[in-house]
């Protein structure tokens, strides 16, 4: 039969009537005979749960890890990054809204085969999962990472961070970084912008860093949305109980798909950096070029340590995470 083909989703149970109840994300769609769930890849045939997106790729590059962007994870390596169709939440500003909402074609690619590319560069730090939200990805994610960790490569996540916690815990041995979206720190920016809720995100990072993965975050400041002064507090206070030496990257905003507010002024992206620097130690400017933006900074002494342009390193000097002026600790691995 066709459906046969298609692979058994990890995380459901029965439900009623024919209903599938999907545990994979917060959202715990249950879904109907023939319907998908909210993330449009996750089907309930007949009264299975099975993935339409499992072995099917839409995009595939050879990316610099900055580009992720991870600074803080052996800075100037190029990895391969993958992603597929398809997104757990529905942002209304979305850039890449033709993989993660749209329909944009795939073609056929195995977990070894994906191994494979990824071992044909002999410099390819290992396989970035990204473009749409890997986690809705879980089945090929999960079988792809462990084959790269067997082979002595690095994987790494670019996500959104709505997933639940025991399919995350099952997956984080495998992860060697991650950065994660956060959106917002209230409910309210969620559901009008994502059709989701704020916590599972943050709650994802806290548990990916106690887990030891290192964990990077990005914030897209939008303009009459998430750019007060008091917005910036609040998620800073935030990252500075994860950890004061988390990265976060303050990324520019451009209209894109649904939402027509305009660009974010670079003035504001500077101020929430300096807000920022008042409690955590690695602050980024990214999707524009604003000064020393995208540098890191010594903790100790100050010095210039890694010098960015764009997605390039200029400059490295920090060795087994510490710095080469001071020998004080700087928080990046892979140097």
């Amino acid at each position: 039969m066709a459906h046969m083909a298609l692979k058994e989703a990890r995380y459901w149970e029965q439900g009623e009537d024919g209903q599938v109840h999907c545990l994979l994300c917060p959202h715990g769609c249950r879904i109907a005979e023939g319907r998908t769930g909210f993330c449009r890849v996750r089907q309930n045939v007949g009264g299975v749960l099975r993935t339409l997106n499992y072995e099917r790729v839409s995009a595939a590059n050879w990316d610099p890890i900055e580009k992720k962007p991870l600074f803080h994870f052996h800075p100037g390596s190029p990895i391969l990054s993958l992603g597929t169709v398809g997104c757990n939440l529905a942002c209304a500003f979305c850039q890449n809204w033709s993989i993660s909402q749209g329909n944009a074609g795939t073609r056929r690619m195995t977990a070894l085969e994906a191994l494979q590319a990824a071992q044909r560069e002999p410099d390819n730090l290992g396989i970035s999962y990204t473009y749409n939200e890997p986690f809705i990805w879980y089945e090929f994610v999960l079988e792809t990472a462990r084959l790269a960790k067997d082979a002595g490569l690095k994987n790494v996540l670019v996500t959104n961070g709505y997933i639940n916690e025991e399919p995350l815990r099952e997956l984080l041995p495998y992860i060697d970084a991650m950065n994660i979206d956060i959106k917002a720190m209230n409910d309210n920016f969620y559901r009008e912008l994502c059709r989701g809720t704020s916590q599972p995100p943050r709650r994802t990072a806290e548990i990916a860093r106690e887990a030891g993965c290192l964990v990077e975050l990005t914030n897209l400041v939008i303009p009459n949305w998430n750019d007060r002064d008091e917005d910036i507090r609040a998620l800073v206070d935030w990252v500075a109980a994860l950890g004061p030496d988390v990265p976060l990257h303050f990324s520019r905003y451009h209209p894109d798909h649904k939402l027509t507010e305009p660009p974010t002024p670079v003035e504001t992206l500077i101020r929430a950096r300096r807000i920022a620097m008042e409690k955590l130690h690695y602050v980024y400017i990214g999707n524009v070029w604003a000064g020393d933006g995208e540098n890191t900074l010594c903790p100790s002494c100050g010095e210039l340590v890694i010098e960015r342009r764009g997605f390039t390193v200029m400059r490295l000097s920090v060795k087994d995470g510490r710095c080469q002026f001071c020998g004080g600790d700087v928080a990046v691995v892979g140097t």
